[in-house]
């Protein structure tokens, strides 16, 4: 089975920008620049940004070009025997679990304050108000993991390594 390619270098640079920023910094940058002396805030951050995270962000492409694999079979792939450096495949597993768990909870409040907005309940509303509705929704959008299809032996088979279909018919 080929590997799926991103088709355009736009493609790219846009799928990488969007995991780069993030939710947290568009939804906390501005608040937390103008709680705490906007421009000032934003050279620093920008400063370690480009110190930090330009360098992992090069080796991660770097170690993803080399490799060309998941994160987990990337380190079992280019590690030197001895080494336990896969250990952080299995990390890196983990880490994006646990990011899609957190991405999928903001983005059903987001959805939840759309349908808000559309219906026309956000009108002429407070901050106070807002984060009064915000707990309201947090208290009242209980689902039962099972209804949904979530059990955790279904998401553990799920996400099991599989074996290659190369060569097979």
């Amino acid at each position: 089975m080929e590997r799926e390619k991103l088709g355009s270098r736009l493609g790219f640079i846009l799928l990488s920008a969007g995991c780069a920023i993030g939710v947290g910094n568009v939804w906390k940058f501005p608040w937390m620049a103008g709680q705490y002396g906007g421009g000032a805030f934003v050279l620093i951050y920008l400063l370690f940004l480009v110190i930090l995270g330009l360098p992992v962000m090069v080796v991660e492409f770097s170690l993803g070009r080399a490799s060309q694999a998941s994160p987990v079979k990337l380190y079992q792939k280019l590690e030197k025997p001895g080494q336990k450096w896969h250990l952080h495949g299995y990390v890196a597993l983990v880490a994006n679990f646990l990011l899609m768990m957190f991405y999928t909870s903001v983005t059903g409040w987001i959805l939840y304050y759309f349908v808000s907005f559309l219906k026309g309940d956000m009108t002429g509303i407070t901050d106070t108000q807002s984060v009064s509705k915000f707990g309201e929704m947090l208290s009242s959008m209980y689902v039962k993991p099972r209804s949904v299809g979530w059990d955790p032996s279904e998401v553990a088979m799920c996400s099991s390594p599989r074996k290659s279909s190369e060569g097979r018919k």
